[in-house]
């Protein structure tokens, strides 16, 4: 498993990439992908940092794990390659960006657009085994990425922070209320969407209204 992070990265997490918990992690990493089918491809596990700097933070979307299908995860939490059909959850963004930002509906599922404008799309767990959700949980990714989430909300400032279900929000305790904004709802899975959960929670306003205020450039969604 080849570690490719942008060197803004690699320096902040040094220390968790030399603990002995990252090489037991990859180790195992590394065998799953040996004898199974696993997601992402491996060349695109790290995505997600390697896509978006450190410095260049300006807001968090926090998924579980990666699709599981084949052909869907590409390292970043909610997106798909070009040409892939949109999974239920991105439709549901999808559709509350169009209401939220009066903007059309997209063609493409892939969000690398939203990363390279500083939109970190960071699951909590960055590999599965095809088919089995929830396969690599507790094997040392949510400590590698809970660390991740540290260092963002300690040593930056004004960075929106966008956690979305249960699981997600459970990472609110990582985060200084007074240095960032945290906007909250449910997930945008059509379980809980259509229950009135997701839909109308206008977090894209919400979020690029606190970047202006932060004399900061919103981001195009």
């Amino acid at each position: 498993m080849s570690i490719k992070l942008d060197p803004s990265w690699k320096e902040m997490l040094r220390e968790e990439i030399d603990a002995p918990y990252f090489e037991e992690l990859t180790d195992y990493v590394k065998k799953e992908y040996e004898e199974h089918t696993c997601y992402p491809p491996g060349s695109k596990i790290f995505a997600a940092l390697d896509r978006t700097p450190f410095e260049e933070v300006k807001v968090v979307i926090i998924g579980q794990d990666p699709y599981h299908g084949p052909g869907q995860a590409n390292g970043l939490c909610f997106s798909v390659a070009d040409g892939i059909a949109h999974p239920p959850s991105l439709i549901n963004i999808f559709k509350e960006i169009t209401t939220d930002l009066q903007k059309p509906y997209p063609k493409s599922g892939n969000l690398e657009r939203w990363a390279d404008q500083g939109v970190l799309l960071l699951n909590a767990v960055l590999t599965v085994r095809a088919g089995q959700a929830g396969s690599h949980q507790k094997i040392g990714w949510e400590r590698f990425t809970d660390a991740i989430i540290k260092k963002i909300a300690d040593e930056r400032e004004g960075v929106v922070f966008m956690l979305w279900g249960g699981y997600a929000k459970k990472k609110a305790k990582w985060i200084d209320k007074k240095k960032h904004l945290i906007l909250e709802s449910g997930h945008p899975s059509p379980l809980s969407a259509n229950r009135g959960y997701w839909f109308g929670n206008r977090h894209f306003s919400k979020c690029n209204q606190y970047l202006r205020e932060q004399m900061k450039e919103p981001i195009d969604f």
